[in-house]
């Protein structure tokens, strides 16, 4: 059950996640018009609320603890580790280079050395923040305490349980 709650979890995480991402990448090409992480540096200094923002969704995105990332795929994990080990095992590498890709995006967007070009950037107006703190916050609750989430799909789960139960299983249910 651990698994397939984590599973769940780990969608609704996905989409807060990818929401997050896709409009922090709108942000910065509505100012710069381009998408190129190479060309960007030093912008903690120039736009620190977007870097925040940035960080939350890198870091949730990493699955770090304190992160509803990190709690949807430990219980994956540990759902599915008694049963496909290997696979498990296996995935931690994908984990791995996620991890790689992001901090390294991150360290050349926000501490890089700074592009002049970006100098007089604007910081994300108060539109954009307001679109961003509440998937931010939801980030960061459900990091911390995911029991109501859970909670609110646990009948549901129960339910594909059973029924999976009752038709002999995963073998037979395919």
């Amino acid at each position: 059950q651990a698994g397939l709650g984590g599973a769940v979890f780990q969608m609704f995480n996905h989409g807060t996640i990818s929401a997050m991402l896709f409009i922090l990448v709108g942000v910065i090409y509505d100012r710069a018009h381009h998408r190129d992480i190479e060309g960007f540096g030093g912008l903690a200094t120039q736009m620190p609320i977007y870097t925040a923002f940035v960080a939350i969704a890198f870091f949730a995105g990493l699955g770090l603890p304190g992160f509803s990332g990190f709690v949807s795929e430990a219980m994956i994990f540990i759902g599915a580790f008694p049963v496909f080990k290997a696979i498990v095992i296996m995935s931690t590498l994908g984990i791995l280079l996620n991890a790689a890709y992001f901090l390294w995006a991150f360290q050349r967007m926000f501490f890089g050395p700074a592009n002049e070009k970006y100098n007089d950037i604007p910081e994300i107006n108060r539109r954009e923040v307001l679109t961003l703190l509440p998937l931010a916050v939801i980030t960061l609750i459900l990091g911390v305490y995911p029991r109501p989430f859970l909670d609110l799909v646990a009948a549901t789960l129960n339910v594909l349980i059973d029924s999976v139960v009752s038709f002999g299983g995963l073998a037979s249910a395919m």
